[in-house]
């Protein structure tokens, strides 16, 4: 492939990639939570990026519960432990709940739902259910972690002796744990960003630490949105 070729690809992907609402709303994200860790908590220009990039990515989530709500009622993966099954349901009842919420708090920061007291209290709800959603992705993770340590095991006993990272389903499986050990990683992150963001702990969990752990767990949603790299072509 030439040079051009090359760039055109790559300007490509940047574009698929740049073309997902999702996408972009973690980029903001990222630049919010950013924001955050700069002003910790002091009013200024940095302080006022955090709060208009916050109102901004609302408007990305509008309708958004409705993915959750939709998963909240769709069949689980056949052979899931019950306990599993229940977290995961709970996570989209709590996450589809907060994400309806939040747009109460949009309509009121946008000047169209007057009522600041109700607000409030249903800012610190919406913000209690992601919490909770986080602790329940937390807890699905480690469950699934577990699993699939079992399983790999299994797996390595029926390969021994042979090369197991040759074997298409051996290395598939390592993917997943690494794929679920990062969201491991970012569900229990996100749960402390919501500690900070309510208050919870001020002393220990301060506005620098939200940002910089919420500025973390953006970068790797961005990461994980990235579209798989195009295969090779062997001459």
């Amino acid at each position: 492939m030439s040079t051009l070729d090359v760039a055109r690809t790559e300007l490509a992907l940047a574009v698929l990639y740049l073309n997902k609402a999702e996408a972009r709303d973690k980029i903001c994200r990222a630049i919010q939570y950013g924001s955050k860790f700069v002003s910790n908590g002091e009013p200024g220009t940095a302080q006022n990026v955090d709060k208009s990039t916050s109102l901004a990515r609302k408007v990305f989530r509008l309708f958004k519960f409705v993915n959750d709500l939709h998963a909240l009622i769709s069949p689980t993966a056949p052979g899931t432990p019950l306990p599993l099954v229940l977290l995961g349901k709970s996570k989209n009842a709590l996450l589809s709940t907060f994400l309806f919420l939040d747009q109460i708090v949009w309509l009121h920061r946008s000047g169209i739902y007057k009522n600041k007291e109700r607000a409030e209290i249903i800012g610190r709800v919406s913000l209690f259910c992601w919490m909770g959603s986080s602790i329940c992705t937390t807890l699905v993770e480690i469950g699934e972690l577990g699993r699939l340590s079992k399983s790999v095991k299994k797996l390595d006993k029926e390969l021994k002796g042979t090369d197991k990272y040759k074997n298409e389903q051996y290395r598939a499986k390592l993917k997943k744990s690494n794929e679920r050990s990062l969201a491991l990683i970012k569900a229990a992150m996100d749960a402390v960003v919501a500690v900070g963001l309510l208050q919870l702990a001020p002393k220990k969990v301060t506005p620098r630490v939200t940002g910089a752990l919420g500025f973390t767990t953006s970068l790797i949603s961005c990461y994980q949105l990235l579209p798989p790299a195009p295969k090779s072509k062997t001459p």
